[in-house]
């Protein structure tokens, strides 16, 4: 498969993520809601990657993967902050006992969506 060819497939799993999420926050249930944008902002960045840069690293250490977003070009570099504060809630939805709050699920279904509107711009036809 073409980096572009991985990267729409990317792109696709970004919006069924995002989908997933904003379905999920709006049955009250932010822990899947966070978990879900969290995932579509990184298949977000994937696309960006893949498209801008033909490659894109897999691996869970998150500053590499801001890292990497902002070696892709002016979208990547606009979007970094948002994918920075995006990871950050990925340990508490995730792995810790503590819960999401309502505002901080909205807050990463939005990062998400910045995100995959970002990911559309650079990937196209």
């Amino acid at each position: 498969m073409t980096a572009l060819g991985a990267a729409k497939e990317h792109l696709a799993k970004a919006r069924e993520f995002l989908e997933a999420a904003e379905l999920s926050h709006d049955l009250d249930l932010y822990n899947a809601a966070t978990s879900n944008a969290v995932t579509s902002g990184v298949n977000s960045k994937d696309a960006i990657c893949l498209t801008v840069t033909g490659r894109s690293d897999k691996n869970d250490n998150h500053n590499q993967a801001i890292g990497e977003l902002k070696t892709s070009g002016r979208v990547g570099v606009g979007l970094a902050t948002t994918f920075s504060r995006l990871l950050k809630l990925k340990p508490k939805a995730q792995y810790q006992s503590e819960s999401m709050s309502a505002t901080d699920a909205a807050k990463a279904v939005d990062w998400a969506a910045k995100m995959l509107e970002g990911a559309r711009g650079v990937v196209r036809d």
